[in-house]
């Protein structure tokens, strides 16, 4: 075969593919970085996907779930997103409030959640409770209490996340809110001088701990099934706090302002099948939402279990938001 017709068919294959492409449908979700990774779920959901959907389905990264409705409120109705995956119940009432997301129109089905779930504008794919991980090595007898992490002269140096670009970060504003009350500007004075790093989201902060910048990181209860399952490694625990633990249960929306709703829900639907849902686990390091605990890897049930959820209705945390940042912002600069 001359080189000439080598080229001819290899330019013929291109046209085809691209032909081939140009009838699908593309179906833009919003999400976090941490999602669309290599190692998140991003990947394993857009193959399963685009098999049944005869569709391209592609993932727009940001920082974190607050950094979603911030880039959604600027672009409002021209928005590209279709969906919005990646905010969690602490932001559904000020995400419903802009207008620019529309009903599901689904049946959730059961959930595995542990709570009903009732909201027709949003649905849930995955929950977790926030904790502070440390290495057993390095810190082998961590705070067992917020209080002792705050207010104890001998407790550790931390990582935290910012609780206006981060969803972990407005977890634990509103964790020091539920446990301090009208106290949380003293506490987090106190807190303020072991405070290494505020990061603007998740996996920077995670990052730094892993490199050893400080004993403890602002994360989740599940996270240490990661080191189990992919590093082998037993050395990483989240501490168990007497008070309980913040819940973020996270979600996705259909954008009002979508021209492929009808892709857009199916989407949603095969968001709470089995097939996404056993990706979750192992990929986001997450409780499904709509997976029973005996399909978990095995990692999954010696991990801490919040002996108290602690969670503040997401109509409040709207009226309260900016107020309780603003309070974080003033106890940090003292």
């Amino acid at each position: 075969m001359s080189r000439i017709t080598q080229v001819l068919i290899t330019v013929f294959c291109l046209l085809q593919l691209t032909n081939a492409s140009a009838g699908k449908q593309t179906l833009t979700i919003y999400t976090y970085d941490s999602f669309t990774s290599d190692w998140g779920p991003g990947p394993q959901v857009k193959k399963a996907f685009e098999e049944q959907c005869d569709c391209i389905l592609e993932f727009v990264g940001l920082e974190d779930g607050v950094a979603l409705l911030s880039r959604l409120k600027l672009e409002a109705t021209n928005t590209k997103a279709d969906l919005i995956l990646g905010i969690d119940t602490n932001l559904t009432a000020e995400a419903r409030a802009t207008g620019l997301i529309e009903p599901h129109q689904i049946s959730t089905g059961p959930t595995t959640l542990p709570t009903d779930w009732k909201d027709t504008y949003f649905l849930p794919y995955d929950y977790g409770y926030f904790a502070f991980v440390y290495n057993k090595e390095i810190l082998p007898n961590p705070p067992t209490s917020l209080k002792e992490l705050v207010e104890s002269t001998d407790a550790p140096e931390i990582l935290i996340q910012d609780p206006r670009t981060s969803t972990p970060g407005l977890g634990f504003l509103l964790w020091m809110k539920k446990v301090y009350g009208d106290e949380a500007h003293k506490a987090w004075v106190k807190l303020s001088k072991r405070v290494v790093t505020v990061s603007k989201g998740w996996s920077e902060a995670y990052g730094l701990f892993l490199k050893g910048e400080a004993p403890m990181v602002l994360s989740y209860t599940t996270s240490p099934a990661y080191h189990i399952i992919a590093e082998e490694d037993k050395r990483f625990a989240a501490a168990s706090f007497e008070e309980g633990h913040y819940q973020q249960i996270e979600v996705a929306g259909l954008i009002a302002s979508s021209k492929k709703k009808a892709l857009g829900r199916e989407f949603l639907t095969f968001m709470m099948s089995e097939k996404f849902q056993s990706i979750i686990p192992t990929t986001n390091w997450m409780y499904p939402a709509a997976l029973e605990q005996d399909q978990l890897p095995a990692a999954f049930k010696d991990l801490v279990k919040p002996g108290h959820t602690l969670l503040f209705k997401d109509t409040d945390i709207a009226k309260n938001r900016k107020q309780w940042i603003s309070e974080w912002l003033e106890a940090m600069a003292e």
